[in-house]
């Protein structure tokens, strides 16, 4: 019962940062450069206030894994900020999910791994459910610059999942990285100058970032080596239709027939790859 409950407890804390991100950068009129860098300051310093007091040697910095793997980040850190000035909260979760899955899919695909025939089918299936998503149609039509943006967030962050396989550390890699990325969210917010920042929209900037971020991450780290690995890409398809509901609910963003057959078949489709031939 714990297991389950600390869990549903991180998908829920992946699925506020869309909802979050969405409030700060729409609502509050923040820029996304500055909802970036503060949300990295502040997943850096959570992580490294629960890293610093452990036994474990203190993780490395100046690599170049470290170093592509910060660069990943402030990519993805950019582009989920900027997608959320256009995107509501769920459109922009599936497309960050779908594009994930192709992502790595077609990474496994360049690297010659064996592929089980389950997913490929999975794999179809979820571009078929991506597609009907961005097919530009009328009043559904998704923005375009908020979908490029979520598709750049996406990439960086496939590319931030494919560096950090088989990390020892992965709680401290992560540290590591989130410090390494302050600098490089910082640059970007010079360089695109301050923008508004009010009161709610920093301190929603800073649960996105220690809370949501740094403690989902730590939560995530903690439970993953007790579930098996089905079950815990199972566990983050959950985290699209968190951010639907929840963008409906405290949003009132409106759930279309074509988002849910989208939803449907992108998070079918990942679930479909993730099963395993008994």
């Amino acid at each position: 019962m714990q297991l389950f409950l600390i869990t549903a407890l991180t998908m829920t804390a992946f699925a506020a940062n869309s909802v979050l991100n969405r409030i700060a950068v729409a609502d509050y009129g923040m820029d996304p450069m500055d909802f970036a860098a503060l949300r990295v300051v502040a997943g850096a310093v959570m992580l490294w206030a629960l890293v610093l007091p452990r036994r474990a040697p203190r993780p490395a910095l100046w690599t170049a894994k470290r170093i592509a793997g910060a660069a990943a980040l402030a990519l993805y850190m950019f582009g989920f900020s900027w997608a959320y000035i256009s995107l509501g909260a769920g459109p922009g979760a599936l497309i960050l999910f779908g594009v994930l899955q192709v992502i790595v899919f077609g990474w496994a695909v360049v690297e010659r791994q064996p592929i089980p025939p389950l997913r490929w089918v999975g794999a179809a299936i979820a571009l078929v459910g991506l597609f009907i998503l961005l097919w530009p149609t009328g009043a559904a039509r998704l923005p375009v610059g908020g979908t490029l943006a979520m598709t750049l967030a996406a990439i960086g962050w496939a590319a931030y999942t494919l560096l950090g396989r088989a990390e020892a550390d992965a709680l401290g890699a992560t540290a590591s990285n989130f410090l390494l990325c302050v600098p490089i969210t910082g640059l970007a917010m010079l360089i695109t100058g301050p923008g508004m920042m009010s009161l709610p929209g920093v301190i929603t900037a800073l649960i996105a970032g220690a809370i949501t971020s740094g403690l989902g991450y730590a939560l995530w780290y903690r439970v993953l080596p007790s579930l098996p690995t089905t079950i815990a890409g199972i566990a983050q398809l959950s985290v699209p239709v968190i951010a639907v509901v929840a963008g409906a609910a405290l949003l009132a963003e409106p759930i279309s027939t074509r988002m849910l057959l989208s939803g449907t078949l992108v998070l079918g489709g990942i679930g479909v790859s993730v099963l395993k031939r008994r």
